[in-house]
């Protein structure tokens, strides 16, 4: 199972103790936030796409949506998401429950600087009831991201 895997991984760094497990599901962000208890926004979702041949994710904060001109100057390529069969098989984690810790060798994860408005978020941990609080340092160090990218809106405030 995904979460054993993330788990173990952040066993490794005596952090195993932090992880939250909900009697609900955590599978989108509004249910995370009702589970966690935060605001949607704070939700750190973490979205799969295929890059030519390359699975790629990308960490944004839960109000966040891709701009496709972003990601294709970014990317170089138009934005194409997993399917959920793709995503599992591909990153090594369900839809619901992807994050971007513990995810298959070549996965490669970047974090969006749309999370940078908050002092911590709650990714998911590999299944679909649960997450972790991290500030961001702790975002960049346990997700290996490559680089933090621009490649997301935000909602138009009135």
């Amino acid at each position: 199972m995904s979460i054993e895997r993330v788990r173990a991984f952040f066993k490794t760094y005596d952090m195993d103790g932090r992880i939250l497990e909900f009697p609900v599901s955590s599978a989108t962000v509004e249910l995370a936030a009702q589970a966690v208890g935060c605001e949607p926004c704070r939700i750190a979702k973490t979205l799969s796409f295929k890059v030519g041949d390359r699975t790629v994710l990308i960490a944004a904060a839960g109000d966040a949506k891709v701009d496709n001109r972003k990601y294709k100057d970014f990317f170089g390529a138009k934005a194409k998401m997993l399917t959920a069969e793709e995503a599992e098989t591909l990153i090594g984690h369900a839809v619901g429950g992807v994050c971007p810790f513990a995810v298959n060798k070549g996965v490669e994860v970047y974090l969006d600087e749309s999370l940078k408005r908050f002092e911590t978020v709650f990714p998911a941990c590999g299944s679909s009831n649960s997450a972790i609080e991290l500030s961001m340092e702790e975002m960049e160090k346990y997700s290996c991201a490559k680089a933090w990218i621009d490649v997301c809106k935000l909602p138009e405030t009135t």
